[in-house]
């Protein structure tokens, strides 16, 4: 991996760095193996946007679809044959990356359909089943940490199979997505499974977060509103941090990382910047620490490579300033609970527009290559 760069400086903090996409074009073209090679880039996430965007464009995908039309699949069962082979492949490009590490990084995640989100059971299904068909050890299950979420992680997690929690906007949210884990744990080493080869992160949304309360502050007007702008997002990871730190250390998870398993490491998401007056780096380098994932877009990742500056842990220091923004922006009058849930609500249903979008493109290439077979 290249050395003296200011990825390099962030995967040195101890700050691992996933790529927020993924697409067959990427995967052929040795695009993703030069992220990797020269970009220090350990894993990707996907989700349903990024699988829209990558089957709307190109050609890489033709030859499957004629494949999945001939055999008359059905399009959910064509996305999830298209998709679980990118995340398959991918998860192959990686291998290296994840055995060097033992498991930590190299790592590729694959979400359960959006429109399960307040469903556990079929959450908890179509992980297994999302599972068994990437068969790969270093795939990663996405699972949203809705309330419902929350049963489906500890039963995947149970299983014995890795997931990342996506959709973490509180604190609140994420202690109980840290105690669903931890639950997980248990009753994965109550059936026998070796806790070594499970392993989780925590997507915590930063950007996101930002926008909603900027929004809020702006239109309050005021001198002391204005000067909390774009301070929620980074303040709020950084706390969710010290919620890491705290629940990890607890005598309860102290005995089940002796008996081998791994601490679910907080990862930040949403991290390209949405306010173009803001640094492009800001939520790459304000929120560099030790034992965290950064999952950037590609934009954001250039823009860290270009011209990130790179100095050191920039979070457990900070928790008396973050709780003072939090502070601040209650006394202004604006409810943390109402944003985070509000949040939470747009996420899920943002996936599911996302969702429906990658069904009709799917669609539309079965009903394309159905009409030239019939030619």
């Amino acid at each position: 991996m290249t050395e003296n760069t200011p990825t390099a400086a962030l995967s040195a903090v101890g700050t691992s760095i996933w790529l927020d996409d993924l697409s067959r074009e990427r995967i052929n073209s040795g695009g993703l193996q030069k992220l990797i090679a020269e970009r220090n880039v350990v894993g990707v996430t996907t989700n349903p946007t990024i699988f829209a965007s990558a089957l709307a464009k190109g050609e890489a995908y033709d030859v499957q679809v004629a494949q999945l039309a001939a055999a008359s699949k059905t399009v959910t069962e064509a996305v999830f044959e298209i998709t679980t082979t990118d995340v398959a492949n991918a998860s192959d490009i990686f291998r290296p990356i994840f055995d060097s590490t033992g498991g930590q990084d190299g790592r590729v995640s694959i979400e359960v359909e959006p429109g399960f989100a307040h469903d556990a059971v079929a959450t908890s299904a179509q992980a297994k089943q999302l599972w068994a068909t990437v068969d790969r050890p270093n795939a990663m299950i996405k699972i949203p940490a809705t309330v419902e979420g929350l049963e489906a992680i500890t039963e995947t997690i149970g299983s014995g199979i890795s997931v990342n929690v996506t959709l973490i906007f509180s604190l609140e949210r994420h202690r109980e997505v840290i105690n669903a884990y931890l639950t997980g744990l248990e009753q994965a080493k109550a059936a026998g499974h070796d806790l070594s080869t499970i392993h989780s992160v925590a997507s915590f949304f930063v950007s996101r977060v930002d926008t909603e309360i900027n929004n809020r502050l702006d239109a309050i007007g005021t001198p002391e509103a204005i000067a909390l702008k774009s301070k929620a997002g980074i303040a709020n990871a950084r706390l969710a941090y010290q919620v890491f730190e705290q629940a990890f250390d607890s005598e309860r998870a102290k005995g089940l990382l002796a008996a081998g398993a791994h601490v679910q490491r907080p990862l930040w998401a949403s991290t390209g910047v949405k306010d173009p007056t803001l640094p492009d780096t800001l939520y790459v380098t304000e929120l560099a620490v030790a034992n965290v994932v950064n999952t950037m877009p590609e934009k954001t990742l250039e823009a860290t490579f270009d011209h990130g500056v790179i100095d050191g842990d920039q979070v457990t220091g900070n928790y008396d300033d973050a709780n003072a923004v939090l502070d601040a922006l209650d006394a202004l009058g604006i409810s943390y609970e109402e944003v985070t849930a509000l949040l939470e609500k747009e996420g899920v249903e943002k996936f599911i527009v996302s969702w429906n979008e990658l069904l009709d493109t799917v669609t539309a290439a079965l009903e394309s290559a159905n009409g030239e077979v019939a030619k």
